[in-house]
């Protein structure tokens, strides 16, 4: 059975499957899209397709709202080729559930998908909608730069800049997305509301810091008049609320394509595209998920707090994220990714069966993290670490890699330990205490040495700081007794690596003293984690 419109008549088919079906009349919800959109999203890739559509699905399904999403795909358009088109924007979403088994039903929430390099007409006509009531994005960090290293604008982005606002003429992803908010506000300047779904602190700040600079470059170049920008700069008429996401969306994976075909679908296999992008005509990841988004919609918003989503203010998404991001979640990733590298591992849920790993993210969360939480009041923290520990991690059928979670580690280190060291030293705690995190830092410079555990070398990940990290550590190797104190106090005394100066926090020399332990011999790093 191929997965389209057609397909999804024979109910047969889909209930022997095990695959649920949408629950509303799909053929009412597009042509009501069509003319009275309320909502588009931005970037159409597998976590899209995971939550958001899927939020949309539930509230269809129970009849809170009658339109669906249009999702607009500027980065990739084999995404919309491949894994929209040619499937009727249908997606089969495959929960994988801890205890193994699985959910899976067919996501038909989206009504038009688009690329933003050829179809750029109706979006705009859907921008002019006095209905359309937020615009959202998952399309990554870096998605929003508008400048490279050097501090100057892209080429791209230069160009539009002096374009202004003529849609078709425009080169950047950023500079479409302005053109359309232009469009909305020469339509008597109808309020709307920019959601950013990325995971990147504040994320509501940097999409308007985007569109303000945008905006005001067409103003100065005389290619739109100062109103437009007052009205980007209007929370009344165009609000960037932030917003936090959480939900573990990994590749398509095979042994989902096997179980999916094994029903009876066709044509499951997943696609590299030519920007190497991995996509599928499904998509696969965990059941546990949050969104929480500061409450500003000018114009109203679907149903969505009904499928779980948090609306709440602006100061309580900030400490949701902190949360997470220096406490609860991600700190517990880095340590898991650094030492599973070490020691072998390529995948999480394996390492979650490893006593002493548990037990040293038991210690960072539970022992050394919750004391200065911060504590966010409408998800608790604890209940958040338990979940993460006995839940989360431990999923078998999430193929998440300790060698994917460590790239970049140098620039997340700061923020997902460093924000917890300032906690202490703040609150007059004593850092010099502290023996679990001492422990990840030294197990991080260890895996710099692309050395395991066995004394086999490894690929290190990859991160912007390693060249400058490796010629540090030079002429470090297994089996040396050290002293290493003058290779690493240059990095140990950098707040840019730590957030801190470890050794004026009292954490350099333990640090110092137990990257010396696990270069000892192999096997050195399993028996620092046992001893400590």
């Amino acid at each position: 059975m191929k997965l389209n419109n057609e397909s999804l008549k024979d109910s047969a088919f889909w209930e022997k499957a095990g695959i649920t079906l949408p629950q509303f009349d799909r053929r009412k919800m597009i042509a009501a899209t069509k003319v009275g959109a309320k909502w588009v999203h931005f970037g159409a890739g597998n976590i899209f397709r995971a939550f958001p559509a899927a939020l949309m699905q539930r509230i269809l399904d129970e009849g809170l709202e009658t339109t669906g999403i249009v999702v607009a795909e500027g980065y990739d358009g084999e995404i919309k080729d491949k894994a929209f088109t040619a499937f009727d924007n249908l997606t089969v979403c495959v929960t994988l559930k801890s205890d193994g088994t699985t959910e899976k039903k067919i996501i038909g929430s989206v009504a038009h998908s688009l690329r933003m390099d050829t179809e750029l007409l109706y979006l705009k006509e859907v921008f002019a909608y006095p209905s359309l009531q937020m615009a959202s994005f998952t399309i990554t960090e870096k998605g929003y730069s508008l400048k490279g290293r050097d501090g100057t604008f892209f080429p791209e982005i230069a160009d539009d800049l002096k374009t202004g606002p003529v849609l078709d003429s425009l080169k950047s992803y950023l500079g479409r997305i302005a053109s359309l908010l232009h469009e909305r506000y020469i339509r008597e300047a109808l309020p709307i509301t920019m959601v950013s779904m990325d995971n990147c602190s504040h994320n509501g700040d940097i999409l308007f810091a985007a569109m303000e600079t945008i905006a005001k470059g067409w103003v100065e170049n005389k290619k739109a008049d100062s109103g437009f920008l007052d009205y980007v700069r209007d929370k009344n008429r165009v609000s960037f609320p932030w917003s936090m996401i959480d939900k573990i969306t990994p590749r398509p994976d095979d042994s989902v394509r096997e179980m999916l075909t094994a029903c009876g679908l066709e044509d499951m296999q997943g696609i590299i595209t030519k920007k190497n992008t991995y996509i599928a005509p499904f998509v696969n990841a965990e059941e546990t998920q949050y969104l929480i988004i500061e409450d500003s919609f000018p114009n109203g918003k679907p149903a969505l707090e009904k499928a779980g989503v948090l609306f709440t203010d602006r100061e309580t998404v900030d400490r949701v994220e902190r949360m997470k991001v220096c406490t609860c979640l991600n700190p517990l990733h880095t340590a898991l990714a650094v030492f599973g590298c070490l020691l072998g591992y390529t995948r999480i849920s394996e390492e979650m069966k490893d006593e002493d790993l548990v037990n040293l993210i038991k210690g960072v969360g539970y022992i050394e993290g919750l004391p200065v939480v911060t504590d966010p009041g409408i998800i608790k923290p604890k209940e958040f670490i338990d979940q993460v520990i006995n839940v989360r991690l431990p999923n078998p059928f999430m193929p998440d890699a300790p060698q994917r979670i460590a790239m970049d580690t140098s620039l997340k280190i700061p923020i997902r330990f460093g924000e917890t060291l300032k906690a202490y030293l703040k609150t007059g705690k004593n850092c010099a205490d502290l023996k679990y995190i001492p422990l990840v830092f030294a197990g991080w410079l260890r895996y710099l040495l692309g050395i395991d555990d066995q004394g086999k070398p490894f690929d290190v990940s990859p991160d912007p700081q390693l060249e400058s990290l490796c010629a540090a550590l030079g002429g470090i190797s297994l089996g040396q007794t050290g002293p290493f104190h003058s290779k690493l106090e240059p990095i140990l005394s950098k707040s840019l690596f730590f957030g801190v100066n470890l050794y004026e926090a009292g954490l350099g020399g333990k640090v110092e003293t137990l990257f010396t332990k696990m270069l000892a011999c192999s096997g050195a790093v399993r028996r620092v984690l046992k001893e400590e």
